[in-house]
């Protein structure tokens, strides 16, 4: 069956210091995994859209098949790729990716060989191969009714979205990368965002984004919306989600459900899988908003992109109903 729902994103080969507990080193990572597995938690028929080299590890492939994802969206060029990306949290989960050595040293740890020479991607900046492109869509993908498209340069999101609008795909919901929430990108944002359905920037890109002009987040809210998007989520972090409904200018504060912070690694991308699976139900973006939260809740609890999918059964269903009752209308 061809997937109804497309996640596009990056594959990562993940190096991982949590404040907490063992290290992940060379595992599955990246926002593709952490996206449609935040989806994955309500629902399936998920088409996976990335690319890798070579060297990239068969068998985890292999397990996204065996977790239910479609991976005939996944191109592998025909030569390595770098993929690596290093990340480690304080105390106070606060994420650095520079000098890996710094950290496995103070940890006391041996620094694995395969680390050497690792440089951090610049996500403001268009990386040739390991980009995404219309022509990455199987054709067949082109019948799905919602996409995901993960955070990447503006370009890329801008040629995917047009790519997309040729076939059968009607709800489009969009993670900015770093490039697009600058103060100089704003003249490129509608190009961007007309006819996408739901814009999901963090409180910090949106911050970015209106630089020296205001401190009021639905003031922002309200100005990105007159690019041509439906609704604006504003991912908070710890402080839960804001939702402006750009239709009736209705305005929502979703508190984060209160889990225990073991490793908010893809945290954001889970949200976002979350909440296309809860829009798509009857397309209201308040469930979207409710769906995404709890994804991210059962993300932060533990390591690996995974990790949500293989929580106690009904877990999911009763953090939605807890959470209703903290909807606040502003």
């Amino acid at each position: 069956m061809e997937p109804q729902y497309l996640v596009f994103g990056r594959l990562t080969r993940e190096y991982l210091l949590p404040a907490a507990g063992p290290a992940r080193l060379d595992a599955p990572g990246g926002s593709l995994l952490y996206a449609a597995a935040g989806l994955r938690v309500w629902d399936s028929g998920i088409g996976l859209v990335g690319r890798v080299g070579t060297d990239y590890p068969r068998e985890w492939l292999n397990e996204c098949m065996r977790r239910g994802f479609d991976t005939g969206g996944i191109r592998i060029l025909p030569r390595n790729m770098d993929v690596r990306e290093f990340l480690a949290y304080n105390e106070l989960f606060e994420a650095n990716q520079i000098n890996p050595v710094s950290h496995f040293a103070r940890r006391q740890m041996t620094f694995p060989k395969s680390l050497l020479g690792y440089q951090p991607v610049d996500t403001k900046k268009h990386n040739g191969e390991s980009m995404l492109n219309v022509t990455d869509i199987p054709g067949d993908y082109l019948i799905a009714r919602a996409a995901l498209i993960c955070a990447m340069d503006i370009v890329t999101q801008t040629q995917l979205i047009a790519g997309m609008k040729r076939g059968l795909v009607h709800t489009f919901v969009l993670d900015p990368g770093a490039d697009a929430m600058l103060p100089a990108a704003r003249r490129e944002l509608p190009a961007l965002l007309n006819g996408v359905t739901a814009f999901l920037p963090s409180q910090e890109e949106l911050c970015s984004l209106f630089w020296g002009e205001t401190h009021d987040l639905w003031e922002m809210a309200q100005a990105v919306s007159m690019y041509g998007c439906e609704y604006v989520v504003i991912k908070c972090g710890g402080r839960g989600q804001l939702l402006y409904d750009t239709n009736n200018k209705r305005k929502w504060e979703i508190p984060a459900y209160p889990a225990r912070l073991i490793d908010p690694t893809g945290a954001g991308d889970a949200f976002c899988g979350g909440f296309l699976a809860g829009y798509c139900k009857d397309y209201d973006p308040l469930e979207g908003v409710l769906y995404g939260n709890v994804s991210a809740s059962l993300k932060i609890e533990g390591s690996g992109a995974f990790y949500p999918l293989d929580v106690l059964p009904g877990l999911a269903e009763a953090r939605l109903s807890a959470l209703r009752e903290m909807v606040r209308e502003v």
